[in-house]
Formats: structure tokens, sequence, C-alpha cells
């Protein structure tokens, strides 16, 4: 399948899979960006698509990311219509008031210290411009109808919903 990109900014890089075989590709920051502690941001990619009718990008995390740092990218849509740029909401959930015994950060999106001049909160984190922030997949999706009835039919689990199949590991 071939995607139409249009880039929306110098600094945007086109998308690539890191590995042949990827499901997802790298989205990539297209301007710095810092996230303070509790703070959420919108990352831009300066990336515009074109969806081919019946599919949707999907937005999801990069595990590295989650792991390592304090960051959290929120899954996303792009749906076929959209035609505006590419933006990835991050959330920064490290506590305002977190106390450590030495200096910490602020950090880099692979998690190292980064020094620079000005003064940040502690665990703050600095997404620079070219870093991948985000990894995006496409995929078909089926829209539906409803109808609306008066009852639903029984099924094995029932109205039954959070914790309903137990808590233990």
């Amino acid at each position: 399948m071939n995607v139409n990109i249009k880039r929306l900014s110098p600094d945007a890089q086109i998308p690539q899979y890191a590995h042949a075989s990827d499901a997802c590709f790298d989205l990539v920051a297209a301007e710095d960006v810092i996230i303070e502690p509790g703070e959420t941001a919108l990352v831009k990619t300066g990336l515009a698509f074109e969806i081919p009718e019946g599919y949707e990008m999907q937005i999801r995390p990069r595990s590295g990311i989650t792991l390592k740092t304090k960051l959290r990218v929120q899954l996303g849509t792009v749906d076929a219509g959209y035609r505006g740029e590419v933006g990835v909401i991050v959330d920064n959930i490290a506590p305002l008031n977190m106390e450590v015994p030495f200096d910490y950060g602020p950090l880099i999106v692979t998690g190292e210290i980064y020094k620079m001049n000005g003064e940040l909160p502690q665990f703050s984190y600095i997404i620079r411009k070219g870093d991948r922030i985000c990894q995006a997949v496409i995929k078909p999706v089926e829209q539906v109808s409803f109808t609306e009835v008066c009852d639903l039919n029984d099924s094995e689990r029932g109205g039954d919903g959070f914790g309903s199949s137990g808590t233990s590991i």
C-alpha cells in the first residue's frame, strides 16, 4: 500500500520501519519540546498523511520510552479524512514534588541526563527535534451500523465488569 505524505516542516522526517519485519513505523519529533512533571504536550511531526479510505493510522507508544522514562504517549487515531499535521500527545507522569538526594534532570527521551543552561524542574524531559517519539501502524477499519433494541441477548459473562475474572495473577 502506498500512503501519500506531505512534509509541513523542513525538519520533518519521512517515517521508516526500523526492521524489515516490523509492524509499526516510527514517527519523529519535528521540533524541540520540554515536558515538565505533570504536564501534557503535543509533539508535532511536521507531516500530514493521505490515509486511504477504509483505513486509519494508530499512534502507539514506543516500548523503550515507556520502560525507561516517565513519558507516556497517548494512543491515538488518525482518520482517513484528516489532512492536517499529525501530532503526538505525550504526558510526563513524574510526580511534581518527587524528592531525590541529587540533582536529577532535565532528561532526554533515552532517559539520560541532559546538560543545558537554564533551570527546569527535576524530571523534566526534553524531546529533541529528530527523536523517535512514537510508532504508528495503518490498519483497515470496518464501520458498523447500530440498531437500538429493548433487550440484549444473554451471555455467560452478562453485565459483570471490572475485576469480574478475578484480581489475582
